[in-house]
């Protein structure tokens, strides 16, 4: 009883606070918290990063395999992207299979990089209509604090950013593993950003206790040349249009910021 009384006080602060342009952490309504991107960090993955936004960690590895094309894409590699919230990283996170949460997370994070064309697909083709390269994208959050998105798409970028494509032969419909790889074919660097809404104030990089009183939540995810690739709304509150633009304009700043600070 004690603790749920502190959360509610807590929750309550927060909120007084935005609609005065404040945050409990110290943070103006438009700053992200620390963001460190470390990359590599699974020697037996073809590329992977960890990514820590503020306390939030999340880890993602990536895999090449030879697989067949969608049947509409016959001169395509393939890219699927799955996310794991491990029982550890929260109390709320349970074992098993993905649940709406997972599901969405994934998707959102997929989303960025397909609609970005981040991953030039057709290089991974090597018969087209019979075999290509699949991209495997697993995502895992090791720690809930807030805004798993922005901090998944990071950790997906940066884990694709040093992804190492195997040297191959293509003969008489098979394929043989040569020895050395090639840099994985990547042309954009989405960034995705997220707001909460509290108060009917947008804010940036929301951390769980912001989350826990936000109204609703939309990601807005950036390409390399200030395009909105990907728009992702949560939570049963709404946006007004201006606050969409707003969000909009903010989101474009924020990514060229975040890509220039991670040098991508």
């Amino acid at each position: 009883m004690t603790s749920s009384i502190v959360v509610r006080v807590k929750q309550k602060q927060i909120a007084r606070l935005i609609a005065k342009g404040k945050r409990l952490d110290g943070r103006g309504l438009t700053d992200y918290r620390e963001i460190k991107v470390e990359e590599g960090v699974v020697e037996r993955a073809e590329g992977s990063a960890r990514v820590l936004l503020g306390k939030t960690e999340v880890m993602a590895g990536v895999k090449i395999e030879v697989g067949q094309p969608f049947s509409d894409t016959p001169n395509e590699g393939v890219l699927t992207v799955n996310a794991e919230l491990v029982p550890l990283a929260s109390p709320t996170f349970e074992p098993g299979p993905p649940d709406e949460n997972s599901i969405e997370l994934a998707r959102v994070v997929d989303r960025g990089i397909r609609e970005s064309k981040a991953i030039d697909l057709e290089k991974l083709c090597i018969e087209p209509g019979k075999k290509v390269f699949v991209v495997f994208v697993d995502v895992y959050v090791l720690n809930h604090d807030g805004n798993l998105i922005d901090a998944s798409a990071m950790a997906a970028l940066g884990a694709l950013l040093n992804t190492k494509v195997f040297n191959y032969e293509y003969k008489d419909g098979e394929v043989k593993i040569k020895p050395g790889f090639t840099p994985l074919p990547l042309r954009k660097h989405p960034i995705a950003v997220t707001f909460a809404k509290i108060n009917d104030t947008l804010v940036v990089d929301p951390w769980l206790e912001e989350e826990r009183v936000m109204d609703a939540r939309i990601t807005l995810t950036i390409d390399d040349d200030g395009d909105i690739c990907a728009i992702q709304k949560g939570g049963s509150g709404y946006f007004s249009p201006k606050q969409v633009l707003e969000a909009a304009k903010i989101a474009k700043e924020k990514a060229e910021e975040i890509r220039k600070k991670l040098k991508w």
